[in-house]
């Protein structure tokens, strides 16, 4: 792990048969707790080191941790699902967030688990940062992820199934700060699942589109490599 210019500190978490690897910066105990969640395929904690410091520079003590089958956790990525990914998440926040204010940064898939995740704590989130986001059909939720083959990748490949999503709702009625990161070209999610998200965001949460024109779709290593920009996406989620 590549030693970023603040103290870390790592430790493992039990959830569901597996121990997931996970890391923390900032004072435990602090106000609000910043929760940063990676995307799927090959994506890790590894790679929102520099944005964990930025929201631990600003005073928050800042979680990331690795998905099973990904970075050092346990398990197969085959076996995770979405519902798994939440529940994760959850195990990770209920043992080392405490009871304060939640802020809740999610990349690619992980924007599926940011909106469970404010479905789940409610008025306990403050902000929810969506940097590229996916959102998926409420039958994926289930099932596992598998080999490219089965059933949570014919459901992702329906067209328009991402429509009935559990997280646009769960978006729509979020009251609190959010910021929706859009980088100049995305491959992976389509526009028409941008704009929705936008939309939900738009509702009733204090919304702030951040466009990062050069950008890709993996806004994790985009975010790596151009911490000035991690800086910027923190200041917004804690502005207020």
């Amino acid at each position: 792990m590549t030693q970023p210019p603040f103290t870390l500190h790592e430790f493992t978490v039990p959830c569901d048969g597996e121990r997931l690897s996970a890391v923390r910066a900032g004072t435990p105990g602090a106000t609000t707790t910043a929760v940063l969640l990676h995307g799927a395929g090959t994506g890790s904690k590894e790679r929102l080191l520099p944005l964990l410091g930025a929201f631990a520079e600003r005073g928050c003590h800042a979680l990331a941790f690795d998905f099973s089958g990904h970075g050092r956790s346990t398990g197969r990525l085959s076996g995770l699902s979405l519902r798994r990914r939440f529940e994760q998440a959850a195990a990770v926040i209920d043992a080392h967030a405490g009871d304060g204010p939640l802020v809740l940064a999610g990349f690619s898939m992980s924007g599926q688990t940011v909106a469970d995740l404010v479905r789940h704590y409610g008025r306990r989130v403050v902000a929810v940062g969506l940097c590229a986001p996916g959102v998926f059909a409420a039958a994926a939720w289930d099932e596992p992820f598998g080999d490219g083959t089965g059933a949570f990748t014919r459901i992702l490949r329906t067209p328009d199934s991402w429509r009935d999503s559990p997280a646009l709702p769960a978006l729509r009625a979020f009251e609190g700060r959010a910021v929706l990161v859009v980088p100049g070209t995305d491959a992976v999610i389509p526009a028409e699942v941008t704009k929705a998200v936008e939309e939900a965001l738009s509702a009733r949460a204090r919304y702030t589109r951040l466009e990062l024109p050069d950008a890709e779709h993996a806004l994790g290593m985009w975010l790596r490599d151009h911490p000035e920009d991690g800086r910027k996406l923190a200041a917004e989620l804690l502005a207020g």
